[in-house]
């Protein structure tokens, strides 16, 4: 899905992000870049590439369309927002890249532990493990399918294992409820763009 044009190296590509770039649900890949000449309002040799940072469907209409956010590389791009300045929905890409906190010292010794296997515990564990901290994670629970086996007991039986349950192991209480929803709308740091990646 990419759209690319070789400039000379004095005209390297910036990213823009422009975003409620709306097109039916039936339109050709190939809808994408005039789209983008459109919203920006420049021709097609302007244009050096793009990338469908996101697509949705927008179904609060009558006719049910595609809403993309693109990242667009463009020649002259200071100009172009310059140009449009007002127009909320073209600005600079933000960089999602995520930033260790810290690295290990190259000598340390000691380890960090991190106590659970549930999602906060994995994910500490493997932040840890990718600074060099080298983490011990420990859980008292069992793994998901013994888990599996020992909650559905409870819930069909009534018969509680104290030592394998739903509320510690493998996978967390989450494994066995719906979890939490996160839609990133107000994480200015796009910390969560590491989880999904």
């Amino acid at each position: 899905m990419q759209y690319n044009v070789v400039w000379p190296d004095n005209y390297g590509p910036i990213m823009l992000r422009i975003t409620e770039v709306r097109l039916p649900l039936d339109h050709p890949e190939d809808a994408i870049p005039p789209a983008i000449l459109k919203r920006l309002g420049i021709a097609a040799h302007e244009l050096a590439g793009y990338t469908i940072f996101r697509r949705a469907v927008d179904a609060r209409k009558p006719v049910i369309t595609f809403t993309y956010t693109l990242d667009v590389e463009v020649r002259n791009e200071p100009a172009l927002l310059a140009r449009l300045k007002d127009d909320r929905r073209v600005m600079r890409s933000p960089d999602t890249s995520y930033r260790f906190v810290a690295q290990a010292p190259i000598a340390i010794k000691a380890r960090p532990v991190v106590i659970g296997t549930g999602p906060c515990g994995l994910f500490a564990g493997l932040l840890l493990a990718q600074m060099g901290f080298r983490p011990l994670i420990l859980d008292r629970g069992k793994i998901v399918r013994e888990r599996t086996r020992d909650t559905w007991g409870l819930w069909r039986k009534s018969v509680l294992n104290p030592e394998s349950n739903v509320q510690f192991g493998e996978g967390g209480a989450g494994t066995f409820s719906d979890g939490k929803l996160y839609s990133q709308v107000k994480d200015l740091r796009h910390l969560g763009r590491k989880v999904l990646i």
